[in-house]
């Protein structure tokens, strides 16, 4: 072995040591902005009513401030994966954050709706940038346990969206549009741990950009269009997984005040309990993808919350209760095992598998709720549950992944 190789094959072990030791941190921090993140942009939707009222808005161009938003984001998505795949750019993760930082402030300043729109696709573009390279930063600070770092980035997000609605009421609600500016200063905290995760990648290229190793297949026997088959599939599950969320985040209240006539307090404790059981099924699909097996975990969280769902439109207060956690928790375990299962599917296209699930997860959302609440006016309702519940049966297509998995803690 020649000196230079020598040289080489020190600086690749140390480096590998010291990815070793801070990845952790770096998952961490990936985390908490991605909390930041789907924080901020949960603002926006929380304050309809106020934008409705100070604009004189119909329920169609509220949905359509929220279909810009989604539409932009679903589209650039994949666009921008693609391309950062083959061009790494760890410091547009601080970009990204700028564009919801900027979308934000024109959303609190909007003197009109046509600026109201333009605010939606700024902060669609600050997602669309945002997600796919933090996925696969978060994929590459691993240290081979991916189920667990996506489980540990997606749980960020899930805990932001979560407390966006809760630090609207506090603030927003009681002083009205501008104060969205308040929260300014959240997405600047965002920028510059971004940036130090910046710093951190550009300084272990040989680890997690090697340019001349190609990414071990998974599946090395699968070809091109049994690959695509397999992503189509895993597709179709998110779309399964998505539009059942949607009915629960978006209208779970309505059905709870509607069916058990509660109050809207009492109502809105249920929705957060449920969104506390999606963040914690969120973090823990992902480890225990690691250990049994990725197909397993999608097999039972999408088919296996089947009974459960189409139990739920016929019992009680409580049971209801009981019940949509059990669902929030299991369905939740899937999104990191699906998502990095199509990463092994397509080794060396991470940003593209991220921007393309994370885009359609965005668009299935979004168009899915606008398509229940149309349900909901015409049908009731508890009619959209009744329907609803027989999604999870298209878990059943999870019988047609590959089986080629790996029982082993060091996935």
């Amino acid at each position: 072995m020649s000196l230079n190789e020598v040289r080489v094959q020190d600086i690749k072990q140390t480096t590998a040591s010291a990815v070793k030791t801070t990845a952790l941190s770096i998952l961490i921090a990936l985390s908490f902005c991605h909390l930041l993140n789907d924080l901020v942009q949960s603002l926006l939707p929380s304050i309809y009513p106020i934008l409705k009222k100070s604009f004189h808005l119909n329920f169609a161009q509220v949905g359509f401030i929220t279909l810009t938003f989604q539409v932009t984001a679903s589209v650039l998505q994949p666009l921008i994966g693609l391309y950062t795949d083959k061009r790494p750019m760890p410091y547009s993760l601080v970009i990204g954050m700028g564009f919801t930082m900027a979308g934000l402030t024109l959303a609190a300043f909007a003197p009109n709706y046509p600026l109201l729109l333009v605010a939606a696709v700024v902060i669609g573009m600050g997602s669309a940038v945002f997600h796919p390279e933090s996925s696969r930063m978060a994929r590459f600070a691993s240290g081979g346990k991916h189920g667990l770092a996506q489980s540990l980035f997606q749980v960020g997000g899930n805990t932001g969206s979560s407390l966006g609605p809760l630090f609207a009421a506090c603030a927003v609600a009681s002083t009205g549009q501008r104060s969205l500016a308040l929260f300014a200063p959240l997405a600047l905290l965002g920028m510059a741990v971004l940036a130090n995760v910046a710093s951190w990648y550009t300084k272990h290229p040989a680890v997690v950009n090697p340019p001349a190793d190609k990414p071990a297949a998974v599946f090395p026997n699968l070809s091109k269009k049994r690959v695509a088959f397999s992503v189509s599939i895993l597709l179709a599950l998110i779309f399964s997984k998505y539009v059942y969320l949607a009915s629960l985040t978006s209208y779970y209240t309505f059905y709870l005040i509607h069916k058990f006539h509660i109050s809207v307090q009492d109502a809105q404790i249920h929705l957060f309990v449920f969104l506390a059981a999606v963040a914690v099924g969120t973090f823990t699909g992902g480890p225990v993808g690691d250990r049994v097996g990725r197909k397993y975990v999608i097999w039972a969280s999408i088919l296996g919350i089947l009974p459960l769902t189409l139990v739920l439109p016929y019992v009680g207060l409580m049971w209801t209760g009981i019940l949509t956690v059990l669902i929030g928790f299991i369905l939740a375990s899937a999104f990191s095992a699906i998502l990095v299962f199509a990463q092994e599917l397509m080794p060396g296209r991470v940003g593209l598998i991220s921007g393309l699930f994370f885009g359609f997860a965005f668009g299935v959302a979004g168009t899915g709720a606008g398509v229940l609440g149309v349900m909901a006016d015409h049908l009731g309702i508890t009619a959209v549950y009744k329907i609803c519940s027989y999604l999870p049966a298209i878990g059943l297509l999870a019988a047609l992944l590959p089986s080629v998995e790996r029982k082993s803690s060091k996935c």
